[in-house]
């Protein structure tokens, strides 16, 4: 069994993952691995998309093609584009909905996992120490806080220790995204190596020994 530090340092690290991409992006992302999946809606995900391509090559042809100059070609074209629309609308509403319905089994899983975990870990293990201070390290009133609520006095509640890791974490990933930044930052470029050239008055630049 994992030990509780571990379980309640890796639910700090998801809320955080979670809230650095985003609950949305996520939702989306989860959806289109779904529909890469062999599920019920797969299929239509797979054909909304070759649709909706097909509405993109037609519209383009059409505007293409004059209706003046070439009728016949026009008018086949527009009933073939209207068509691939209204197919496409009808299998995208349908997907739209199944995608609410996902949704929302995701975000009630989702927060099952981590922060409904998390308070019932609170709750259930309030009275239970996570690791115990050297006695006479910080004052009584220092002890009694990182007991808080109701931990023995001494020790270090859940409570507390989920404070520090979701700050551990939150400093961690300030200083990893600086560190990219820095990392990826271009920096000017310089001059390239050549001959010194020196300056008359008013700015003009001369060879050195002019």
């Amino acid at each position: 069994m994992p030990s509780l530090l571990l379980v309640v340092f890796i639910l700090q690290l998801l809320l955080h993952l979670i809230n650095t991409v985003g609950v949305n992006t996520l939702n989306e992302l989860l959806w289109v691995i779904y529909n890469k999946l062999p599920t019920p809606t797969s299929s239509s995900a797979q054909r909304c998309q070759s649709l909706k391509r097909e509405v993109v090559r037609l519209k383009r042809e059409l505007g293409n093609t004059s209706p003046q100059d070439n009728f016949s070609k026009w008018a086949k074209l527009d009933r073939q584009h209207n068509k691939a629309v209204a197919e496409y609308q009808k299998i995208d509403g349908s997907l739209r909905t199944h995608q609410a319905t996902f949704t929302s089994a995701v975000s009630t899983l989702r927060w099952l996992g981590t922060q409904g975990l998390r308070f019932i870990l609170q709750f259930w293990f309030q009275k239970s120490p996570m690791f115990w201070i050297p006695a006479g390290w910080v004052p009584y009133y220092v002890e009694w806080i990182l007991s808080f609520p109701r931990a023995p006095v001494g020790s270090v509640s859940i409570n507390v220790w989920g404070i520090a890791c979701a700050s551990m974490i939150a400093l961690v990933g300030e200083a990893i995204t600086a560190a990219y930044v820095l990392a990826t930052h271009k920096a000017p470029p310089t001059a390239e190596k050549g001959e010194p050239m020196a300056f008359k008055a008013g700015g003009e630049k001369k060879a050195e020994g002019e």
